[in-house]
């Protein structure tokens, strides 16, 4: 099935699934009826979404380990290593800098006319499950199996980099093992094309059922608040753009957008950026990005570089500060920027993650924690533009440092449904 195709199919589940999920609404307004239904409908999303967990961790593992393997040395991997990791925290700044600017000059949380949650009401959330020290003891493997298992991204990341390396070091006693491992990615990559086509089916029954449990009303009630937050994620997304623009120039940026606007869509009407990555990946390539840039940067950036996500985590503690008319200072504002710098950086794999995190520096703040049951209702619309974003800033991270490294080739890289020319070479 064709990019473009698949594109559209996606955007048509959409539109059936919101008209279904208001009907399921409507005809069974019994909360507890409507979240059995909706149950109902959710199988075919869960399972969607169990098939592409199942390849990640492999597929993370086979692209990373073929990436480092192909690049030849350490200093390689140290230097291509630094430069993403270098603009995973400046970008992860910048997300959590503008997400500050704009909740303070569009203040989402005043005059809300919304009856406030009980200040001791209880959300659920492990606050400290993010924290500084769980974060770094979580961040090595007790055992590779066991990350794989339970699809920790970071901890494959992890692994995979010290496997990389070492077959690197191998020379060509290692060549026949990075020739099967090659191979194993080439063979999840044809398993996600397979995955791929149950898509659009899975973006139907996952807008479906949300609406079916939550109804329109909810978008009406909260309007003001996901207007700004979506109005902030499209400043994000200019922001993105025009950086790229300046790495590969308005055709090159156009072409990029036009590639991964599939894998966008798909992370937004899922709500999951997992969803988009095997996707991403190969478009990537046929960007112009190499296989050993591509394979190596992207799985670190799904774990650093969540800038959808960073850009939520002050939007939603200013909104909540706001609504219980709580005020913080510049110095605290930017004291919890420098917090969600820290601790955002654990949410990779983290059901929810978000929220933990939101819950950690609201009451690091003596924000009331009950403040999350304001956003926790809709939380399922902001993620899907938070997924999005995060495909979008991932994919403008991977180009820049392949043109930092003087490898973005983008010669005869045509995509031949945008009818979009590739830019010449540099």
């Amino acid at each position: 099935m064709s990019g473009s195709r698949l594109t559209t199919l996606i955007f048509i589940g959409m539109i059936l699934g919101i008209a279904v999920g208001y009907l399921c609404s409507v005809t069974w307004p019994d909360p507890q009826t409507a979240k059995m239904i909706a149950g109902y409908i959710a199988l075919i999303s869960d399972i969607f979404l169990r098939l592409i967990k199942m390849i990640i961790a492999p597929l993370v593992f086979s692209t990373l380990v073929v990436g480092i393997a192909h690049m030849g040395d350490t200093a390689s991997v140290g230097r291509v290593g630094g430069k993403a990791l270098l603009w995973f925290v400046g970008a992860s700044f910048c997300s959590l800098l503008l997400g500050l600017v704009l909740v303070n000059l569009l203040e989402p949380g005043q005059n809300l006319n919304l009856p406030l949650p009980d200040a001791g009401a209880g959300t659920g959330l492990k606050a400290a499950s993010l924290s500084l020290k769980e974060f770094v003891t979580h961040l090595v493997p007790k055992s590779a199996v066991e990350a794989m298992a339970n699809n920790e991204i970071l901890q494959i990341v992890v692994f995979s980099i010290f496997f990389g390396v070492a077959l690197a070091a191998l020379g060509e006693k290692g060549h026949l093992l990075a020739q099967g491992i090659e191979g194993l990615a080439d063979v999840m990559l044809k398993i996600t094309g397979y995955v791929m086509l149950f898509a659009p089916v899975a973006v139907f029954a996952a807008i479906a059922a949300t609406i079916t449990t939550q109804g329109i009303g909810v978008l009406l009630t909260y309007g003001k608040f996901m207007v700004m937050f979506y109005l902030g994620l499209a400043t994000l997304w200019v922001l993105l753009m025009a950086v790229g623009a300046l790495l590969v120039g308005a055709g090159g940026i156009t072409r990029l957008v036009n590639l991964i606007k599939e894998p966008f869509v798909l992370a937004f009407s899922t709500a999951s950026s997992e969803a988009a990555y095997p996707k991403l990946l190969s478009n990537l390539e046929r960007f112009g990005v190499p296989n050993k840039i591509t394979s190596f940067v992207l799985p670190m950036g799904y774990s650093f570089n969540l800038d959808g996500s960073m850009m939520y985590c002050t939007f939603a503690v200013m909104f909540i500060a706001q609504a219980y008319n709580i005020p913080l200072t510049w110095g605290q504002q930017f004291t919890m920027l420098l917090l969600l710098m820290v601790t955002s950086k654990g949410m990779a794999g983290v059901p929810r993650a978000s929220l933990v995190v939101i819950s950690a520096t609201l009451s690091h703040f003596n924000i009331p924690e009950a403040g999350l049951l304001l956003i926790i209702g809709i939380d399922q619309f902001l993620d899907m533009g938070r997924s999005a974003t995060n495909v979008l800033g991932n994919s403008v991270a991977t180009v820049a440092v392949a043109k930092w490294e003087g490898q973005l080739t983008m010669t005869d890289q045509r995509l031949d449904h945008a009818g979009v020319a590739p830019a010449p070479a540099e």
